[in-house]
């Protein structure tokens, strides 16, 4: 029994790397939040961008979930501003889709907030309810404030091949106190002025409209994650060259555009000859030498570097490839 637990636990060892290879790349976008717009006046005392507050929590919880490669927000942010994308855009999925293709990932993420605000109830206790008591020394009723926040967020899960919606998910939050105000007890509604409110803060997250809103991105989340093999695996064949050389540190000109990621291992080949075809003269073949591997430490957009390792040291020019390419 001990020797097949042994051999089962090496499995999972030899097995860990490759699965995290496995894991699909996705972009968040804002959410759209144009029908809550008027409640988020009234909460925040002015335009809070609760769609990018929303995406940035999604986004925190894929990674911490570690079930896909998410894009960082620097590299989307510098494409959206590129590709011109406008708020009207975000709940778009064929516009969405593109934008995903630019940006090298499998899929995309887009959605809207459709319920944002507060449901408050008031209670009041009569003064007949305490056995004549109240009314016989005037006291009247009792009222009683109860503060409900209320967050529903839709989202779609979205192929950048296709623009076709590879699932749906929808999360609902409430959240009630006594005696306070949605942002009562942890935020400030003039700390969302110009739009500047981050909504993945402790702080934030201890008001009862904080509390909604987690709720709700919980939901959302646990689906997305639930869903990923719905995802298609994005097959990048990698062809560039050697930009700059020094010792063991190559500078290659393709990059996460092309969806090269840190931790993907491609080779180093150098050009041989050509076979051509006697008749037509166009070439059948390329015989090329492999040097070695590079490793990826570092990426943008249009570049990477790595570590090489290999017997012959690569110069500029030398082409970086897939493997077995």
């Amino acid at each position: 029994m001990n020797h097949r637990l042994a051999l089962v636990s090496l499995l999972l060892v030899s097995l860990a790397p490759a699965t995290a290879q496995q894991k699909k790349r996705v972009a968040v976008f804002d959410f759209e939040y144009g029908t809550v717009s008027s409640s988020v006046y009234q909460i925040f005392g002015g335009n809070v961008d609760i769609g990018k507050g929303v995406a940035d929590m999604i986004v925190d919880r894929l990674v911490k979930g570690n079930t896909y490669s998410v894009i960082e927000r620097k590299a989307l942010d510098k494409i959206l501003t590129e590709q011109n994308f406008s708020n009207s855009d975000r709940a778009d999925s064929s516009s969405a889709a593109r934008l995903g293709r630019v940006l090298g990932v499998d899929a995309i993420i887009i959605g809207s907030i459709t319920q944002f605000g507060r449901d408050d109830k008031q209670t009041s206790v009569g003064g007949g309810a305490f056995g004549g008591i109240g009314r016989k020394y005037g006291l009247g009723g009792v009222s009683k404030n109860q503060s409900k926040a209320v967050v529903q967020i839709s989202s779609r899960l979205v192929s950048t091949e296709t623009a076709e919606i590879l699932t749906v998910a929808s999360g609902k939050g409430e959240s009630t106190r006594s005696g306070a105000s949605l942002l009562g007890a942890g935020g400030s509604a003039a700390a969302g002025a110009g739009g500047a409110y981050d909504m993945t803060t402790k702080n934030f997250a201890a008001t009862i409209l904080g509390e909604a809103v987690n709720q709700a991105v919980t939901e959302i989340t646990t689906q997305i994650d639930q869903n990923a093999g719905r995802v298609p695996a994005k097959k990048f064949e990698i062809d560039g060259l050697v930009a700059d050389a020094t010792q063991n540190t190559l500078i290659v000109n393709v990059g996460s555009k092309v969806g090269i990621k840190v931790g993907d291992k491609l080779q180093i080949r150098r050009p041989n000859r050509e076979v051509r075809d006697p008749a037509s003269g166009k070439v059948l073949r390329r015989i090329e030498d492999t040097l070695g591997d590079i490793t990826i430490t570092e990426v943008d957009e249009n570049s990477s570097v790595g570590t090489f390792s290999g017997k012959t040291p690569p110069k500029v020019g030398d082409r970086v490839v897939s493997p077995q390419q």
